[in-house]
């Protein structure tokens, strides 16, 4: 039998089957994919071949095959380093909530997960949540952000989950679709989910007042069906995002904007660091690149495991 993963526990996994029908369903013996180390073999969104087997009246699946994937988002493991996670497979668009406080979403961590999403070919929109919520000049700053983005070629949408601000134009680039919802605890992703889909009824808690940060209310990533031919994946709130596996000659070329400099550089394997007559630097004084992104991709090679704990949340 054939079927979409939507929910793993770790050592379960809920598969939907194409005739509707869901089978809770486990992986027999050790399972090893090709050249991924992770601590997940199995992610949401895999398409999976499984059999059917009959315990104590209980049927339940067994897990033999899974079909090769059209692209993944990974993360490192937050406790082992060597390690990575598999948030969710076969996607067709992630929405990064992003927050200007409440909590706040820093730039360093937008950036990785978007070196990240260009890596393993996801598309990305970027959403800017809570607008309802902020002042004239926390407005300000969304909008220079959202210059920022724009100009790189990324979709940005400032919406309210709470006051269902341009919710409308999210659920209309989700027809069709496998969306996932991503971004730090507490930027509001069961609240926009809820406003998508309210019969989820997803539940959502409030900011911790300690670090002014979200309480973790998703534990798996799951995968929903809405009534509008749409699906989603919800995911744990994300502290800090690792970047995985990536040379550093070519971090350069998941900043699109940089890639575009790139055939200007004298050097074809520039670093954009100390090199002579490079586009991106250039670019850079002459405020065409912004200093953010920089700023970011020097973090990622610098080995940002140092950088991308502290910035975000992870040393409580």
């Amino acid at each position: 039998m054939t079927g979409t993963v939507y929910k793993s526990t770790g050592s379960w996994y809920t598969v939907k089957t194409m005739n509707g029908k869901f089978y809770e369903c486990r992986i027999k013996g050790r399972f090893r994919l090709q050249g991924i180390k992770s601590t997940n073999p199995i992610a949401v969104g895999d398409k999976v071949q499984f059999e059917l087997e009959t315990k104590n009246n209980t049927e339940t699946g067994v897990i033999n095959r899974i079909e090769e994937r059209k692209n993944y988002i990974v993360r490192k493991s937050v406790n082992l380093s060597k390690q990575t996670h598999i948030i969710a497979a076969n996607i067709d668009q992630v929405f990064l909530l992003v927050t200007i406080d409440n909590p706040p979403t820093f730039t360093s961590f937008i950036d990785r997960f978007l070196v990240t999403a260009e890596a393993y070919s996801v598309k990305t929109i970027l959403l800017f949540n809570k607008i309802d919520t902020y002042s004239e000049e926390t407005l300000l700053e969304v909008k220079y952000l959202t210059s920022i983005y724009k100009n790189i070629g990324y979709e940005c949408i400032s919406i309210s989950a709470k006051t269902d601000e341009n919710i409308d134009k999210v659920k209309a680039l989700m027809v069709d679709k496998v969306s996932m919802f991503a971004g730090h605890s507490g930027v509001g992703k069961s609240t926009l989910v809820n406003a998508i889909e309210p019969s989820l009824d997803l539940k959502t808690k409030e900011i911790s007042e300690q670090h002014m940060q979200g309480q973790h209310t998703t534990t798996f990533a799951e995968m929903f069906d809405l009534n509008f031919n749409a699906k989603i994946i919800d995911t744990p709130g994300i502290k800090g995002f690792g970047v995985v596996d990536m040379e550093k000659e070519e971090v350069g070329d998941y900043f699109p904007e940089f890639f575009a400099l790139k055939q200007d550089c004298k050097f074809n394997n520039c670093l954009h660091l100390k090199e002579p007559k490079c586009a991106v630097k250039e670019a850079l004084e002459n405020d065409e690149v912004s200093y953010s992104r920089y700023r970011s991709y020097l973090q990622i090679l610098e080995g940002e495991d140092e950088h991308y704990r502290t910035d975000n949340w992870d040393n409580e």
